[in-house]
Formats: structure tokens, sequence, C-alpha cells
């Protein structure tokens, strides 16, 4: 009698966390990043039709990098989820924490019980009335959740990228400020990126009820060329 082949659930685990890294290693990244009025949305994508950058909810905006169907279904249900709970209670009810938590519930269902992981990585970010209330929720393909009050790397490079954002990040930067240190950081010093390979969006201060807003065509280059 041939006896069962033995893999520890540590390799198991290593051999799960090593496929989803790769999966989502081998996408564009993307920046969520707080200025002076928000959160500022920007993901390195060229194709005109498919989206990384969503909008969620009145405040909340979302980033989904690695394998496009799968984020894109988490996208979905983080839409529904938070129109039932609104309806079901009250708008206000609604924030990225919660959206987070649900968010990581699934993705460290996958990652633990299913044969495959999402090759995913999310950001979830809420713009508060105060600049003090933004926050942005970085989500990691086991379920493992990050908030900070500054920036979140995602996706291929994002070490590189993390390490240009930390030289140039400042808390209460205008929109073209921000804009042009994250295009700065996913681009490095041997790429220039232009409005054309960018997704960009804001949650806004001053945008009323659904901060959301996609920044695209003249308004963007205008931006990018600030001085």
């Amino acid at each position: 009698m041939n006896m069962p082949m033995y893999v520890s659930p540590e390799q198991v685990m290593k051999d799960r966390a090593d496929y989803a890294r790769k999966g989502i290693a081998r996408g564009r990244a993307a920046v969520g990043v707080t200025y002076a009025d928000g959160v500022l949305l920007c993901a390195e994508n060229p194709s005109n039709t498919l989206r990384k950058v969503s909008e969620i909810y009145d405040r909340i905006g979302f980033i989904g990098v690695g394998k496009y169907n799968e984020f894109d279904q988490m996208r979905v249900a983080g839409v529904r989820h938070a129109d039932l709970k609104g309806y079901s209670f009250s708008r206000q009810d609604v924030d990225a924490r919660w959206l987070a938590n649900q968010y990581a519930q699934t993705l460290g269902q996958y990652f633990t019980h299913e044969m495959k992981p999402l090759e995913v990585e999310l950001l979830v970010a809420e713009m508060g009335e105060e600049a003090a209330g933004d926050q942005i929720f970085h989500l990691l393909y086991d379920g493992t959740v990050m908030d900070t009050k500054s920036f979140v790397v995602t996706g291929g490079e994002a070490e590189a990228i993390r390490g240009r954002m930390e030289e140039t990040w400042q808390a209460e930067a205008p929109l073209g400020s921000a804009l042009q240190q994250a295009v700065a950081a996913l681009a490095g010093p041997e790429r220039t990126l232009g409005a054309d390979d960018l997704e960009v969006a804001v949650l806004a201060r001053h945008n009323g009820r659904r901060a959301f807003r996609r920044i695209e065509g003249a308004p963007l280059v205008a931006l990018l060329s600030e001085a």
C-alpha cells in the first residue's frame, strides 16, 4: 500500500502565499494617498475600458490590483453590501472600516479553504469630514488588513514605489502636487507616465455627498503639468 505524500500546513500556506504574490506582482501598481482636500486614487492603467479605480459609496473609493475578474467581483460585492446596509440602516453607517472587515473575511476564507487563493490586493479609502478623518485600508490576498492616514502602494514593484513615496509624501499637499508625486513614484527614474497611461480619481471634500470624481482628459493633463 502506497503512503499518501505528507505536506506540512506551513508549507501549504507558504505555497499559497507565493502563488498569490506572483500573480499580483505581474500587475501594474496603484497608489492611494491623502492630500489636503481628501484622498487621491491613482493607478497605472493604459486600458480605456477596464477599471482598477472605482466608487463604492458616498465617501468610499476602491482600487483593485492583480487578476481583473477576481478584484472586479470583490468591487461588485462591496457595492452591493454598502447599498444594502445604507438602505437598511442609514448612509452614515456605511464606512470603510466595516467594508474592509467584510473584504478581509472573504479573502481569508479563500486563502484558507479554497483550492486557489485570490490573486488580488485591495485598497479601500474613505474621505472624512475633516482631514484627520481620511483613512486608507490595505488588504492583502490572505485577509490581512493594514490601515493608514498617509499612503498605500499595491501591485508589482510595490517596495520600490513605496520608497519613492516616502521621500516625497506631504500631508497637506495640494491635489496637483500629490498627483505628480504619485505618478513619479509609479514611473520611477527611467520612465515617464502620461495621462493616457493613468487612471485617476479623487474623494474630495468639496464634491458634495458623492465625493468620488474621476479626473480624465484635459483636467488630468493640466494637473500633471502644473508647475
